[in-house]
């Protein structure tokens, strides 16, 4: 693993910019495609200046429970706006995942939803949204191609397909885009198959790189599902699939593309409830020595995400029954965000929010820890408002041909 080893030079309370983030946000495929030549996977650490004094400043003036909302990301499914913006004044949450239920008919009705979700501009939320494009694509005016046809085409055409991609998510007001398949597989019976970027491990991260430099301009780009689905078989939505690599065997195949995806910038890291257990037999969402790796071996600086905490419960094992004990030991293990999409209700996101403090408060999840997360998670929120929500006109983004 020495050859992937990054050192690292932030520290518990260290804020990161990221450049893939923080330049202005031109929208269009063409700023996105230009913005190539800007140096890849480079992070800069300001504590004592500009915006990440800004966010320190921020996070010091939380509360427990200020902080703890800032690191929760919920979910209703609903397109009524003003239901919208009671659900998050309500809950005071950080992050708000647009599903299907949440799209409606055009993308001016889209706008008016993520502008409810909008509380306050000096500090948006993270809106983010599963938008991959083909199997799974929430926006259905999204036409351009997906992992089915562009694991077969050069590396360009991924770079075209997620610059229009992002143009699209940004100008509905949305930050964050959950669309980067790193996961690598060339099993046709696997469920992760036609959405992953690669059928084995030069080819994908050759595409996940060129995805996270087609994005950058237009969205915060996420790596999923870390350490990669293709290893072990199964579906996570339904159980937590398991493998016996090892770590030296993961890290010279399915890590390939993770280590280019965060070499290219890629802001967010998705953490899939995969157990690999050679490494940890807790699923990776939950591991710290996963998280580990991700950061101290990887060299990853940006935010680490959960993927959905409700998919550990419909596992079905007693275990992971508990959604709030699920969010504490997500956010112990290294997680900033933690994200609840299934079995959620208008209430359960305020419950995992006093859950968390209670953990605090009880010490079984560290103030440090919290703190942490809540100082990533304002720096990248500043940075959205420093980005502006324009909703920026779109012509040059219709597929060729």
């Amino acid at each position: 693993m020495s050859s992937m080893r990054r050192s690292l030079s932030t520290g518990a309370l260290g804020v990161l910019i990221l450049l893939g983030s923080v330049a202005p946000w031109a929208g269009a495929r063409t700023a996105a495609l230009a913005s190539d030549a800007a140096p890849q996977g480079t992070v800069r650490v300001v504590a004592t200046e500009g915006p990440g004094r800004a966010a320190s400043d921020r996070v010091s003036a939380m509360t427990t429970r200020d902080k703890a909302a800032n690191v929760v990301m919920g979910h209703i499914p609903t397109t009524d706006a003003a239901n919208l913006a009671a659900y998050m004044a309500g809950t005071g949450i950080g992050g708000f995942i647009l599903m299907g239920a949440n799209i409606p008919e055009s993308e001016g009705q889209l706008r008016t939803l993520t502008a409810a979700l909008t509380l306050d501009a000096a500090l948006p939320p993270l809106i983010a949204i599963d938008q991959e494009g083909g199997d799974v694509s929430r926006l259905p005016w999204d036409v351009f191609p997906s992992a089915v046809t562009l694991k077969d085409l050069p590396a360009e055409a991924t770079r075209d397909a997620f610059a229009a991609r992002a143009a699209l998510v940004q100008r509905a007001g949305i930050g964050v885009n959950f669309g980067i398949v790193a996961d690598v597989t060339g099993d046709r019976s696997m469920f992760i198959y036609r959405r992953a970027l690669g059928t084995e491990p030069t080819a994908g991260a050759e595409r996940v790189a060129a995805a996270v430099g087609g994005e950058r301009g237009g969205a915060m780009s996420t790596l999923k599902h870390f350490p990669g689905h293709g290893a072990a078989p199964g579906d996570s939505h339904t159980g937590i699939p398991s493998t016996g690599m090892s770590l030296q065997e993961w890290a010279a195949a399915d890590g390939v593309p993770f280590q280019s995806g965060i070499d290219a910038g890629a802001p967010v890291l998705m953490f899939g409830h995969l157990s690999y257990t050679a490494v940890d037999p807790a699923p990776a969402s939950l591991s710290a020595e996963w998280h580990r790796i991700a950061r101290e071996e990887l060299g990853f600086d940006g935010i680490a995400v959960t993927d959905d905490l409700g998919m550990l419960q419909a596992s079905g094992q007693p275990g992971y029954q508990d959604p709030v004990a699920n969010a504490v030991a997500a956010l112990a293990a290294g997680n900033d965000v933690v994200l609840a999409v299934m079995f959620s209700t208008p209430d359960s996101a305020s419950l995992i929010v006093d859950g968390i403090v209670a953990a605090v408060e009880a010490g079984t999840l560290s103030q440090e820890r919290l703190d942490e997360a809540a100082l990533r998670v304002t720096q990248a929120r500043l940075a959205l408002a420093a980005q502006g929500r324009g909703l920026i006109p779109c012509a040059d983004c219709a597929p060729a041909g």
